[in-house]
């Protein structure tokens, strides 16, 4: 990537920690996407099921019936628009191939589904691979590492020989920050993020509004935008290539700076 990019989050979810239930009606999701094209996001990423650890478990078919109404049409109206579905479920995966423009973000590197990597590579999307500790069920439960910057390094090392195997280049790295991670490992791999560039893979980084922000700051997720837009920065100089993010316009902006000062 030339520059960095920005993914806009829309989640169709009722239980998502920062916008849950926002969307749940398709005329209000579209205009989202709208909103969010117009701000400067260049991906948006979609999802139907929460990771939260307290969300509650739905069927494969309620995710398919949150993401595919919009999926279909947004597509359509936004031809331009790359779209990226966050699923772990290879049936979801499989019903999806009909659209054009598709990245799968799956936060579970296929741990949960044996089929969704052969599934990926069958249809030849983009891979989001992003390293968490445990299940969105136990990932909190008292994270450790021997070292968590070094302990992901080697996960990406494992995960993409596994990926290339089956197929898969083209790949997008995601250390996953509140992923199974203390808020000192979130900073520690922050502070380092640099480290998964030897890879000479984008790397995403998601941090929008997260508790590793709003813990340190002794506040809440609404009031986080500031915060989250120091720690962008932060991602910024070590070589993020994607921001994924609840709010695009100050993301862009952000970008924007961060590019102008780099060709001062």
């Amino acid at each position: 990537m030339e520059s960095p990019v920005v993914m806009g989050i829309l989640n169709l979810t009722p239980d998502s920690f920062f916008d849950g239930g926002k969307y749940d009606k398709i005329e209000d999701a579209l205009l989202r996407v709208e909103q969010m094209k117009n701000e400067g996001a260049q991906i948006i990423d979609i999802g139907g099921f929460s990771s939260r650890p307290s969300a509650q478990m739905i069927s494969v078919s309620e995710e398919l019936d949150r993401i595919i109404p919009l999926l279909k049409e947004a597509t359509q109206t936004y031809p331009n628009l790359i779209f990226s579905v966050d699923t772990f479920r290879s049936e979801v995966v499989d019903t999806i191939a009909k659209f054009t423009a598709i990245i799968v973000n799956d936060i579970t590197a296929g741990k949960k589904d044996e089929k969704l990597i052969d599934c990926v590579s069958a249809h030849g999307f983009p891979y989001v691979l992003m390293h968490m500790q445990g299940s969105p069920e136990t990932m909190q439960v008292k994270p450790e590492y021997d070292d968590v910057c070094f302990d992901i390094l080697n996960f990406f090392s494992s995960k993409l020989t596994e990926l290339r195997k089956k197929g898969i280049d083209d790949i997008i790295l995601d250390p996953g920050f509140g992923f199974g991670k203390t808020i000192e490992h979130n900073y520690a791999i922050l502070k380092n993020l640099e480290l998964y560039s030897v890879f000479e893979l984008p790397i995403l980084a998601g941090l929008s509004r997260k508790s590793m922000i709003y813990k340190v700051l002794k506040t809440k997720s609404e009031d986080a935008l500031n915060g989250t837009t120091a720690l962008h920065w932060q991602a910024l100089m070590q070589g993020a290539s994607i921001l994924r993010v609840h709010d695009v316009k100050e993301a862009v902006q952000t970008i924007t700076l961060f590019e102008h000062i780099k060709t001062s």
